[in-house]
């Protein structure tokens, strides 16, 4: 057998669709050659932008055996692990942090495959051959792992870094009432009251898939996902270019949660169907109703769940309300390699303490879930 060679690919269109898809779970969309190709070509993900693609490309004989998404990043932000102290530490040791070596799938919180490839070794091989390519960089950081590839990374020495996230599993129900009966009487009767404020308001729900919208009608989606970011005074991470591409395609995983007041657009929650799985990524509105988000992004995304078949409900990232709606507590994983011994051991002994205080966290949550004693609330990851 040959030894494998790298390639580093500036753009996500320099390997063939198929070679790089048959790397990753087909059943995560975040890391398929259509979403990152998309994210490039639309201007989302760009130089300028501070996003420069960098993806890594194991190939053994000239056929890809492992790949991982990669960027050469000139900030943090869109990336959802926070390390902007660590930037601020490296700065008053006078070091330089960006750019820095970043394994993710851009502006995407969600747990799912980073290291793709044909085998256990292939995966050794290429993170170690990321390790090498991040020798030019102040750091090398790979985000929501899954927990294999975090056990892989631990084992090289990277840094582990955890956190909270909450996730909806399905139990045995088939419908949104049975959901709530397995829930407490408060919690379910809390559910019930923002769910009649929304209904009182005399809004209506539809869910269509991202290809069922015209161009004008992607066009009033798009305001409503920018107007988040115009709260913020900052600019949309995607632009409409990709939401009229890649929303538009035939067969998307794109799903949106419509809300209307009469024939008026007035909120939208944007959300990915993956394998078994809801992923709930943005939202927007133009009216504000009492519960109006808990409705949109959190129980029509259940009952989007329930209709459909899909077992779990990834609404995103952080959101401690989340945990009296339905939510499960579930660990997040990342790893870190920092170059500069002296900037390694502050954060290490930092993570230390934060991986502590997670674990704390977590069991505390665990003993608040919102379902009766005599309920599982489904499977914590």
């Amino acid at each position: 057998m040959s030894a494998p060679t790298v390639r580093i690919l500036p753009r996500i269109a320099g390997v063939p669709a198929s070679q790089w898809d048959a790397l990753f779970d087909p059943g995560y969309p975040f890391t398929t050659h259509a979403f990152l190709d998309a994210l490039e070509r639309s201007g989302s993900v760009a130089p300028a932008k501070g996003w420069e693609p960098r993806h890594l490309l194991l190939e053994r004989d000239g056929v890809p055996v492992a790949a991982m998404p990669c960027y050469a990043k000139a900030h943090s932000w869109g990336e959802f692990v926070f390390d902007f102290a660590w930037a601020d530490a490296a700065g008053r040791l006078g070091l330089r942090y960006y750019p820095k070596l970043l394994c993710a799938a851009p502006f995407t919180p969600a747990t799912g495959p980073r290291l793709g490839a044909r085998s256990a070794g292939d995966r050794d091989a290429l993170l170690a051959a990321a390790q090498r390519e991040a020798e030019g960089f102040s750091s090398m950081h790979l985000l929501f792992l899954e927990p294999a590839e975090a056990q892989t990374c631990a084992s090289a020495g990277l840094l582990a870094r955890h956190d909270v996230q909450f996730h909806w599993h399905r139990g045995a129900e088939s419908d949104f009432a049975g959901f709530a009966a397995r829930l407490t009487h408060d919690k379910r009767k809390k559910i019930v009251r923002e769910r009649r404020r929304v209904a009182e308001a005399g809004l209506r729900f539809e869910t269509l898939p991202g290809d069922a919208l015209d161009e004008a009608q992607w066009h009033a989606v798009y305001r409503l996902y920018a107007s988040t970011y115009d709260e913020r005074g900052q600019a949309p991470y995607l632009t409409p270019e990709f939401f009229l591409d890649y929303g538009r395609r035939a067969g998307t995983p794109i799903r949106l949660i419509l809300a209307r007041d009469g024939g008026a657009l007035v909120a939208v929650a944007i959300t990915f169907v993956g394998g078994d799985t809801l992923y709930g990524r943005h939202w927007g509105c133009a009216e504000r109703h009492h519960s109006l988000h808990f409705e949109t992004c959190y129980y029509q995304g259940i009952e989007l769940c329930l209709r459909e078949g899909l077992r779990r409900f990834d609404a995103g990232a952080q959101g401690a309300h989340k945990l009296a709606r339905g939510f499960d507590p579930v660990l997040t994983r990342s790893a870190h390699a920092i170059a500069d011994p002296r900037l390694r051991s502050a954060v290490a002994a930092f993570l230390a303490r934060e991986r502590r205080w997670i674990e704390r966290q977590q069991r505390a949550l665990d003993e608040h879930r919102p379902y009766r004693r005599m309920e599982h609330a489904g499977p914590p990851a």
